[in-house]
């Protein structure tokens, strides 16, 4: 068949409705906003491990839709989160993106969050315990006791991971919400403490869903030479992908044959605990964070949507707290070497994700994007992404395969 003209171009595919997006949902600024309002300020989103809060006074910054976070472990040995912003002036309390509160900075006292504007402080509560010249500028109109920072829901769970909900009533409890995805490596992830051993993050010219995509589909592993040379076998092609309520999607395991790959070697002799050698598990979270079991490495990447057109990606490694020198060493070797910096698979990952970025700026025209493959939920079936993009039509309210009209439910069931 010839090259298309633009007509043809623009048409619809021969596909039924839910078996493809319009590319205007990766790159229409009001679009992103509206994620940001009704999808990112409404649900649940990992933010660190608490191994990276291990003492008391200990703290991490973020920011989750725009607004800034901060999650602090306090000397009761719980882990809240706040607004990162004074109730005074709006001031960004800490901009640090991680410390402790131990000892005191230029512009504040031990064990105080201190606002160096005017010199508010809080304690791990966001209690505020002094107002400077509390009483000569407020009387007794207003009081420390009367005033603090602003908290939000936070739990840790799930291995160990610290969540927060910027909404007070959010639409279910995180363990409604993310439980059930999980269970298929709970058991290994809280079996013993874990701790980060790897953290490295990446700014990516491209839409935070792109991103997801990778990891809601495993078509794209001819992309990958280590994945074919270890996978591609009877074993691979029987995963099933499994579409969970909330718009989540979990992948089962294989063996994965790391011997087949010329300088690697069978991972056998350190798995998780709980979990078979060589085994892989993937979990994906909507609205856009993967959980990867590999044997002896879990890697988790949470991603911050900067813009249309840009995401902010920490990739985390983790493994057992109570390993020994060697033993962490070896997961080490093992998580770098497939999802490090210079690893076999994220930089192609991440090649991918920048060439459809690049593609799908703001002002592009509009294009049909494809999730149209069907072979029974198995490992290279588009099922992960249909079930996806139908939960972001639900949150938005609009049609993924036309986002100026509403959301209707799709053609083809989200399996």
């Amino acid at each position: 068949m010839p090259a298309r003209n633009q007509k043809q171009w623009m048409a619809d595919p021969n596909l039924q409705r839910g078996e493809w997006v319009d590319s205007r949902i990766y790159s229409d600024p009001e679009i992103f906003e509206e994620e940001l309002e009704k999808i990112f300020k409404k649900t649940w989103i990992p933010v660190c491990h608490e191994s990276e809060l291990s003492e008391p006074y200990d703290f991490r910054t973020t920011t989750i839709a725009r607004e800034p976070v901060i999650v602090a472990r306090g000397p009761d040995n719980t882990v809240r989160a706040f607004l990162n912003v004074c109730p005074h002036r709006g001031m960004m309390i800490e901009r640090r993106p991680a410390g402790s509160f131990l000892e005191g900075q230029p512009s504040g006292n031990p064990k105080r969050m201190t606002c160096m504007f005017h010199a508010w402080q809080f304690d791990m509560k966001g209690n505020c315990v002094y107002i400077s010249r509390e009483k000569e500028g407020y009387q007794d109109r207003l009081c420390k006791e009367n005033t603090g920072l602003r908290r939000l829901r936070c739990e840790v769970a799930m291995g160990g991971f610290v969540w927060v909900c910027l909404d007070d009533k959010p639409e279910c409890s995180l363990e409604e919400w993310a439980g059930k995805p999980f269970d298929c490596i709970r058991e290994s992830i809280d079996a013993e403490p874990l701790e980060v051993f790897h953290y490295h993050k990446a700014i990516i010219n491209t839409n935070y869903k792109l991103w997801h995509d990778t990891n809601s589909e495993f078509y794209h592993d001819f992309m990958h030479y280590h994945n074919r040379v270890t996978g591609f076998n009877d074993e691979y092609f029987a995963r099933k992908n499994i579409g969970f309520e909330h718009g989540h999607v979990n992948v089962t395991s294989f063996e994965v044959n790391y011997d087949e790959y010329e300088g690697f070697e069978s991972r056998e002799e350190l798995s998780f605990p709980k979990f078979p050698p060589n085994q892989w598990f993937m979990i994906d979270l909507f609205p856009g964070m993967n959980f990867n079991l590999r044997g002896s490495a879990l890697r988790c990447d949470i991603m911050t949507p900067l813009g249309p057109n840009k995401v902010m990606i920490e990739f985390r490694g983790l493994g057992v707290k109570a390993d020994t020198p060697e033993e962490r060493q070896t997961r080490i070797e093992h998580h770098n070497s497939i999802w490090g910096p210079f690893g076999r698979n994220l930089h192609e990952d991440l090649i991918g994700v920048t060439g459809q970025g690049a593609t799908m700026n703001d002002g592009s025209e509009p294009r049909r994007i494809l999730h149209g493959r069907h072979e029974d939920n198995y490992i290279h079936d588009e099922v992960g992404l249909r079930h996806y993009y139908d939960e972001w039509g639900k949150w938005m309210d609009r049609l993924p395969s036309d986002p100026m009209q509403k959301y209707t439910a799709p053609a083809v069931a989200a399996e």
